[in-house]
C-alpha cells in the first residue's frame, strides 16, 4: 500500500488515491444517477484503503455532499479526509462564480451543514472570480481554518499568475487542477515547480482522461455528433491515434503486474514527485475497487520511464482543458 500523504504545510494527511465524487448525487453532471448507487460508490472506497474524499457544491447542488455525509455518519470521522469546493452561486437563477469572504464563509457553513460534520478536511475555492482579490478570498479562508472550520486551504482551477496571488501570505496548502499523461500544459508552464518550491500539494482531477487512459478505446471507433466525445480534441485524429499509440506502450508493463491499463497510469501518478494524491472518479463500486490496486502497484525506474517517454510528445502540444471553465 502507497504511504499516506501530507497536504501542504497544514497536518491533513490521506491515502494518495481518493475518490472524485462528482457522479455520487451530481444529478446536474450525468443522468441517471442513483443515490444508492452513489453511496455505495463511497462505502466501497472506504472498504478498500481509499479516505479521501473530493466533493463539491455544484456535483448536484450540495447533494453529492448529503449523500457522502450520510455514509461518512456511520464511520469514524478522524479517519476520513473530506474535501469539497464552493464558489458558485445560483440564487439569481443564473450561474454566477463567486470568490468574496462573506460568500465563501457562508458556502463554507452551508458545506459542513450539508455533510453533517463539525470541520472540513480541505476547502477549495472552486473556480477564481473576477472581482476578489485573490489573497482577500484565502484569508477568508484563513480566518475560518483559525476558526476550526476547515484544516486546509486549497484553490481550483486557478491560473499560475492567480495561484501566486492567493498565496502572497503562505496560506495556500493544496492546488487542484486538470493534469494527466495527456494535459500537461502545467508541466511546461512552470506551475508544478512553483508548487513544489512552495510546499503547495497538487492534486490533478480527470487523471484518466475521460477514459482514454484506460485502454478500453480502440482505433476504428466514431462518435455521433450528439456524443460530446465527437467536440473534445482529445477524440480527433490525429491526436486520437497518437493517444491510443501511447496507451499500446503501457500494457506490457501492466500484463507484467499483473494489474489494469487504468491501474498503470494511476500507479505512475502515484509515483510522480510532484503529484501529492490523484482523485479519479468513478460511477460504478467495481471501478472504485479496481482504483484502489495502484496503491499496490510499484513501478520499476524503467517503467516509470517508459511510460514518461511514451506520452512525452503531449508535453509539446498545447491541449488545453476539456473542462470549460465558467465565466
Amino acid at each position: 500500500m502507497a504511504n499516506a500523504v501530507q497536504f501542504g504545510k497544514s497536518t491533513v494527511v490521506a491515502n494518495p488515491l481518493g475518490l472524485g465524487t462528482n457522479a455520487v448525487g451530481g444529478y446536474n453532471l450525468f443522468p441517471g444517477m442513483d443515490d444508492q448507487a452513489g453511496r455505495n460508490l463511497v462505502e466501497a472506497a472506504l472498504a478498500h484503503g481509499i479516505n479521501l474524499l473530493d466533493t463539491a457544491y455544484v456535483y448536484g447542488l450540495g447533494h453529492s455532499e448529503q449523500l457522502v455525509g450520510e455514509v461518512v455518519r456511520d464511520h469514524r470521522r478522524e479517519d476520513i479526509v473530506i474535501a469539497t469546493k464552493g464558489a458558485h452561486d445560483f440564487s439569481t437563477g443564473q450561474e454566477v462564480i463567486r470568490n468574496d469572504p462573506e460568500f465563501i464563509t457562508q458556502q463554507v457553513d452551508q458545506s459542513l451543514a450539508r455533510l453533517g460534520v463539525d470541520y472540513l478536511d480541505i476547502y477549495y475555492l472552486h473556480f477564481p472570480d473576477h472581482d476578489t482579490p485573490k489573497a482577500e478570498a484565502v484569508g477568508a479562508l484563513q480566518r475560518l481554518r483559525e476558526a476550526g472550520k476547515i484544516r486546509a486551504i486549497g484553490i481550483s482551477n486557478f491560473s499560475l499568475d492567480q495561484i501566486k496571488e492567493a498565496n502572497a501570505d503562505g496560506y495556500v496548502d493544496v492546488v487542484e487542477d486538470e493534469f494527466s499523461l495527456l494535459h500537461q500544459d502545467h508541466l511546461t508552464e512552470g506551475m508544478l515547480d512553483y508548487l513544489r518550491d512552495h510546499q503547495i500539494s497538487f492534486i490533478p482531477y480527470f487523471p484518466l482522461a475521460s477514459g482514454l487512459l484506460t485502454g478500453k478505446y480502440v482505433e476504428d471507433v466514431t462518435f455521433p455528433a450528439e456524443d460530446i466525445r465527437s467536440q473534445i480534441a482529445d477524440f480527433k485524429q490525429p491526436r486520437y491515434g497518437k493517444i491510443l499509440a501511447a496507451v499500446d506502450q503501457v500494457r506490457p508493463i501492466a500484463d507484467r503486474h499483473g494489474a489494469t491499463v487504468a491501474q498503470t497510469i494511476l500507479a505512475w501518478y502515484l509515483q510522480n514527485p510532484l503529484i501529492t494524491a490523484v482523485i479519479p472518479g468513478a460511477k460504478r463500486a467495481d471501478q472504485v475497487i479496481s482504483n484502489a490496486q495502484a496503491m499496490n502497484i510499484s513501478l520499476t525506474a524503467e517503467e516509470y520511464q517508459t511510460i514518461e517517454t511514451a506520452f512525452a510528445h503531449f508535453k509539446q502540444t498545447k491541449s488545453g482543458k476539456s473542462l470549460k471553465d465558467p465565466d
